[in-house]
């Protein structure tokens, strides 16, 4: 990234952070209907700078406590997790990844993506979905990265609880039931939450 480049993705970074802040001082709270907030990490990425995106997640995380984000925020949320050393956090939040989207880890790792017969309210489309993930297995500064996530996603406990995770997803689907869907939602949600 030429000198020019990673001044205009710093400026990206203070500008939104500007406006997030210019929100809190008008309406007494963020009002990001635009989804400013999910931006940052992005940006950090693209600098490798992980210590600035751990400060920016720390940051969100306080400020947006309920916010669940978009599957492409929380990984890279569980790579600069990684990259800074929060090994069991970015477990954690690769979890939580996965049930954002439950076919994330096959595009990055450049599997076929085969729908799964559940309910999708966790997913984006497919074909959408194929278009906007940023992150390859392919790219050499994610190498490390690669292969700690393999490993993690192969353990029987990632396994088990992804199974878990999707047979709950297949149950919604066809759930009519308000008190059982309630409790599949709610144990989903438990489920996400375990580190």
């Amino acid at each position: 990234m030429t000198p020019k480049k990673i001044e205009r993705v710093k400026k990206k970074i203070a500008d939104i952070k500007r406006t997030l802040a210019a929100e809190k001082r008008k309406f007494g709270c963020y009002d990001d209907g635009r989804g400013l907030r999910y931006l940052p990490t992005k940006y950090f990425m693209q600098l490798a700078d992980y210590s600035g995106g751990l400060a920016y997640t720390k940051w969100f995380d306080k400020n947006f406590p309920d916010d669940s984000g978009f599957p492409d925020f929380l990984f890279e949320w569980t790579i600069i997790l990684f990259k800074t050393g929060k090994t069991k956090e970015a477990e954690k939040k690769a979890f939580q990844t996965f049930c954002s989207n439950t076919y994330l880890f096959d595009k990055y790792f450049g599997r076929q993506i085969t729908p799964i017969d559940k309910w999708e309210g966790s997913n984006l489309e497919i074909p959408a979905f194929t278009k906007y993930l940023d992150y390859s297995i392919e790219q050499n500064e994610l190498s490390d990265f690669s292969k700690w996530l393999y490993t993690l996603i192969s353990t029987q406990n990632f396994i088990n609880r992804s199974n878990k995770f999707i047979d709950i997803q297949k149950r919604l689907k066809t759930e009519d039931d308000e008190e059982t869907r309630h409790y599949l939602v709610e144990t989903a949600s438990q489920l996400e939450q375990l580190s």
